[in-house]
């Protein structure tokens, strides 16, 4: 006989992040944790147990408060089981949907880390071994209902993703990137810039940049104490990291690197015969020439630059999330200006080399679209993330499960309406901070 209990914060994070298959930094002790303090939830840390008090299942539990003492519960990612265990996901259910009745729940809600499909870098499908189906099936006979395959950002987290496999060989890794993706790489290399890992103090900037952002993509995200905290939360506890990687640009170094090119290509020119060029001479003398126009231009543009900001720019900031064997990209930032010297693109590239050389195995780019139209507001995303070769990841979707039929039919009518006024009044304010910021 199993049974559902509250366990010690530590036993249960220590499952959590050693489960084999379904460790998800949204079900760690420190997610939990943050959610309390910025979300304004009640975590709830509990393990099912069998009769020698053995951990076979997990789950953090996420209580939202609602009015008259009602509430509804969110397990991020879903639970920490084997969902290709039908017993364990029964038994599972029917504790979880006792305990939440017993605090007067309405629904309960999750969304299984289950891959639906899976398509490599040629876009070719690759078999999942999560048994999607089976686990579909499953589901519905516990009484849980899907909610759709939606395929926008209409959900708690989102239906797709790409992820990279980090055990495969660096070099492998790269030779997935695009065509285009491996010039923007290199070209930030060769204009000096650099990548550096950041500290506490660098959340302001981090922050800056994500409300530029915000404001260019028009969405809306946190304020800076949101980030801070996370990072505070995520980097004061021993199972997770939250790192900070700050794409910088160094003024003076690219100059002079820029000027080290014009030399050279005005040693090349020097060489060349001035009487009887042939043909190729002087096809070589124009291209030569046109490089030369073209690094003078950038080199004049660089010392304006430098005139206006200083000589060292953060462009781009990401914050990576890590727990257990996994990488999340979680958020990232960029500065409205010098997007042609591709630091963003660099930023990534350390990153998937740092999360490598740290035993990472996988490397999750958290969040895509499964709308592929072309006239879609969030395809450039799409395609961006797309250029780096991870995997292209669907997921099950979300499942509730009904406890309060004529509650939950009142909570999904009205408080959709009333998020939606809520972002137009965030809105709003993010673009009167923007404006005293800049």
């Amino acid at each position: 006989m199993l049974k559902l209990k509250n366990i010690d914060k530590q036993e249960f994070d220590a499952y959590v992040e050693h489960h084999p298959t379904k460790s998800h930094f949204l079900q760690s002790l420190a997610w939990g944790e943050f959610s309390k303090v910025k979300k304004n939830l009640t975590p709830y840390y509990l393990g099912l147990v069998n009769e020698k008090e053995e951990i076979v299942g997990a789950t953090l539990l996420l209580q939202k408060h609602l009015p008259m003492n009602y509430c509804y519960f969110y397990a991020p990612r879903g639970f920490v089981i084997d969902y290709n265990k039908k017993e364990i996901v029964k038994e599972m259910t029917k504790n979880v949907i006792a305990f939440a009745k017993g605090k007067k729940a309405i629904f309960v809600k999750i969304d299984p880390d289950i891959i639906r499909k899976k398509y490599n870098s040629e876009d070719i499908e690759i078999p999942s071994t999560d048994n999607a189906e089976e686990v579909f099936q499953t589901l519905k006979e516990c009484g849980w209902h899907h909610q759709g395959f939606t395929k926008n950002f209409e959900t708690m987290q989102p239906r797709y993703t790409f992820r990279i496999d980090l055990e495969q060989d660096l070099k492998t890794i790269e030779n997935k990137f695009s065509k285009t993706t491996k010039q923007r790489i290199a070209k930030a290399q060769k204009l000096e810039t650099e990548v550096k890992i950041g500290e506490k103090k660098d959340l302001k900037e981090f922050y800056h940049l994500m409300m530029l952002t915000e404001s260019r993509k028009d969405f809306i995200s946190y304020n800076e104490d949101y980030y801070e905290t996370l990072y505070e939360i995520f980097n004061g506890n021993d199972s997770t990291a939250a790192t900070l990687f700050l794409g910088k640009i160094n003024l003076d170094k690219t100059i002079k690197s820029l000027e080290k090119t014009k030399k050279n290509i005005q040693d090349q020119i020097s060489i060349l015969p001035i009487d009887n060029l042939s043909k190729s001479a002087k096809n070589k003398l124009a291209e030569l020439t046109r490089q030369k126009e073209n690094t003078e231009k950038e080199i004049t543009k660089y010392k304006e630059a430098k005139k206006e900001y200083g000589k060292e720019i953060t462009l781009s900031a990401h914050m990576i999330i890590e727990y257990g064997d996994k990488a999340w990209v979680l958020y990232a930032g960029n500065h409205n200006i010098l997007s042609e010297t591709y630091v963003n693109y660099n930023t990534y590239y350390e990153h998937i080399k740092y999360c490598k050389e740290k035993g990472i195995k996988i490397y999750d780019q958290f969040g895509t679209i499964g709308d592929l139209r072309k006239e879609n507001p969030r395809m450039g995303l799409h395609e961006f993330k797309k250029k780096f070769g991870g995997d292209y990841i669907e997921f099950l979707g979300e499942w509730d499960y009904v406890t309060n039929s004529f509650m939950y039919f009142i909570f999904t009518k009205l408080v959709p309406f009333y998020r939606k006024l809520i972002r137009k009044k965030s809105k709003k304010e993010l673009n009167h901070e923007i404006r005293n910021n800049q």
